[in-house]
This record gives C-alpha cells, structure tokens and sequence, in this order.
C-alpha cells in the first residue's frame, strides 16, 4: 500500500449497492442509466439546501456513499475543498467527476486492507491489539483524528478479548462495507432474486 491512502475514508451513512450495469440503457454521456440514478440519488442526499447543489467540501463523501474510496488528494485534484462554503457543484458538474474517480486506482480495497492488518496479526490467529488498530487509524496513511477513530472504533470494532485482541477481518469488513450496510452476498442474493 503505497503512501497518500486514506485508510478507510470516513464513515458514511448510506451505502448505495453496485450491481452488474452491462446491457442496461446508456444516455446521451454513454453513462449507463442506473449509475446516473444512484449518482443522482447520492448527489440529493447531500444537497442539503435543495437547490440543486452541493458544498465541494462534501464531495468525498458523496464519492463514498457511491463506493468509491478516493483519497483526499484525489479529492482535492477532482474539484473538492478543505473548507465549507468555497465552491458549489451542480449534479451535471458531479456527473464526470463521479466518473473520473471510478476510473481512479489509486484507491484500496478489502484484499489490500487485509494484507496490511495481517502484518500486526503475530499468531496468524487472525486477530490483532486492538491498540494497534487504533494506533494506526491515528499514525498511518491519511491519518484520521482522535474523533473520527473513536466514530469507527464503537461503530465497527468488535469488543477486545480478555488479552486486548480483537478480530481484524470483520472490523475491515464493516469499514469497506459501510456500518449497518448487508454484506455483500447478501446484497447480491436479494438482487438476483
């Protein structure tokens, strides 16, 4: 995992399900329809005034509630900002952007995530210090706050055994999936049925 990975990206309530959009109905951009609809349906969520717009601030969380996992240096390059209230972005705007950073790969996924946590796994057991999770929430990648990973730590980690050990594969799957988000088996079970 290279440097500039942001971990895990924050946390966000609303996780929209990807399924298969070959074959589906393209517009006029050559952009299936579905993924127009979820993009859409994401970009409102955010548009807190409704007006059309959202705050640049937002537009990583937007990206993420759409399963993406830009850095913030991908952010930044894609039109987003540091500060709230500097620019606004219109859905036709959003559009190519959500585009360019699904095209982007130069983001993690739970296999890579994975390999990292296996590294402080000292019993190949599959467990870890959860100490050390928490250490390098803080330390490493695109380091998140104190605030951001006690957010994570109560909503994702599983309580600590007696000796602090906690089972990393299920915390990674809860931060990749998004919190209260159905796995991804079951997702796609319910959509073929």
């Amino acid at each position: 995992m290279g440097g500039g990975h942001r971990w895990f990206g924050a946390p966000v309530a609303c996780r929209i399900p990807c399924g298969n959009q070959s074959g589906k109905p393209t517009s006029s951009s050559g952009r299936p329809q579905t993924e127009i609809i979820r993009a859409s349906f994401a970009f409102s969520i955010y548009d807190f005034e409704g007006k059309g717009k959202i705050d640049a601030y937002n537009l990583g969380d937007v990206l993420r509630a759409l399963n993406s996992n830009p850095t913030l240096a991908t952010i930044e390059k894609l039109g987003g900002t540091k500060k709230k209230g500097e620019k606004q972005l219109t859905v036709e705007e959003f559009l190519p952007i959500y585009s360019q950073a699904k095209k982007d790969k130069d983001q993690g996924c739970y296999e890579d995530f994975l390999e990292c946590l296996k590294l402080y796994d000292k019993n190949e057991n599959g467990l870890m210090l959860g100490a050390e999770l928490t250490h390098t929430l803080l330390a490493l990648g695109e380091k998140l706050d104190d605030e951001q990973v006690n957010e994570v730590v109560k909503d994702c980690m599983d309580p600590e055994d007696d000796d602090g050990m906690i089972p990393y594969a299920s915390f990674l799957r809860k931060m990749c999936d998004g919190y209260g988000a159905k796995p991804a088996e079951e997702t796609e079970a319910s959509a073929e049925g």
